[in-house]
């Protein structure tokens, strides 16, 4: 049954991926993105590694994939307009997806089993430690550099988002700290004498 199981959340994963990639709306796009993710949560959970999947479902398809379905619908971003320079930019695009084919090759038929494999993916977890704690062990220890090199790049895209689609509104009131600490009565306060018995 895991066998059956694999072979049927793996199938799934790669065509709902396939129709990411290749589907005209962006809205099913990302319904298909929701999918794929559902069944990578599966695959995960028959590895043995629950943390993992529940990861995925709670952060990637309750969060980042429903938060780029909101932003596709309500942007309402015009798709014909973005595609009128494909032709000026395909070239670019086809020696960047060749570079990255030969590498992927490269990887593919570089890599070597380990002596130790067999031994490790038959008892991955020691037993008297959780899926979780032994996650956590191998991810803050053996491989703390590259957590925080990957939090870095995730931050600089998040700053480089947010400064991309900021745009400042003239006719908005901002607030200016730097103008408010340097606010005293005599710029503030304005004394006008009034004559007897007039108004103001």
């Amino acid at each position: 049954m895991p066998a059956v199981f694999f072979y049927i959340f793996a199938t799934i994963m790669i065509a709902s991926a396939c129709v990411v990639i290749l589907a005209r709306n962006p809205v099913h796009s990302v319904l298909f993105l929701i999918l794929a993710f559902c069944n990578g949560a599966g695959l995960f959970l028959l590895s043995g590694a629950e943390f993992l999947a529940l990861i995925l479902i709670v952060v990637y398809v309750g969060a980042v994939a429903v938060l780029f379905l909101f932003v596709v619908m309500m942007l309402d971003v015009d798709f014909a307009e973005l595609k009128q320079g494909f032709a000026k930019y395909l070239p670019m695009g086809v020696g960047v997806g060749l570079v990255v084919l030969g590498e992927l090759g490269m990887v593919a038929l570089g890599w070597r089993t380990s002596p130790l494999a067999a031994s490790a993916a038959a008892s991955p977890i020691p037993d008297n430690m959780s899926n979780t704690a032994a996650l956590g062990q191998i991810l803050y220890t053996k491989y703390a550099v590259f957590f925080e090199a990957s939090a870095m790049v995730l931050l600089t895209a998040m700053i480089g988002a947010i400064v991309l689609t900021l745009h400042h509104r003239p006719n908005v009131k901002r607030q200016s700290i730097e103008e408010q600490n340097s606010r005293n009565a005599k710029n503030v306060v304005e004394i006008k004498k009034v004559p007897f018995r007039t108004g103001v």
